[in-house]
């Protein structure tokens, strides 16, 4: 009975965290942890000059936690950095609702290579 139990805590815990997919079509060398990531909301736009090099989908597992607006561009933000992004730019997004606590977005990865402190942006809340 204790092992049915560990074995339902455990997969409760992992399976709490947003869902996320996603797509790289292209890839860059990875970013450090030096290497500034800008945030673009909708509204903000991407320079011309951007290489697109994926996308990704942020969804709910059913009982998921972490998975506010800014919990998933800290996620985004690591996903960029692996794939040699810069920017992370946030193409739909579905506040939390009767369906579900969390935020759903779609994301979009570029490179730019130039100064994107100067790009008008989204700055991350830290708590």
């Amino acid at each position: 009975m204790k092992q049915l139990f560990l074995v339902f805590i455990s997969s409760t815990l992992l399976g709490c965290g947003a869902s996320i997919k996603s797509n790289f079509d292209a890839q860059s060398k990875p970013l450090t942890i030096e290497d500034k990531v800008a945030f673009l909301d909708i509204h903000h736009k991407v320079p011309k000059t951007a290489k697109k090099l994926g996308e990704s989908k942020f969804g709910d597992s059913g009982f998921s936690i972490d998975c506010d607006f800014n919990s998933n561009l800290v996620k985004a933000r690591k996903l960029a950095r692996q794939n040699g992004a810069n920017i992370v730019k946030v193409t739909e997004k579905k506040t939390p609702d009767l369906w579900s606590s969390c935020y759903r977005m779609k994301i979009e990865y570029y490179y730019f290579d130039g100064n994107i402190s100067e790009i008008p942006q989204y700055q991350l809340q830290i708590n």
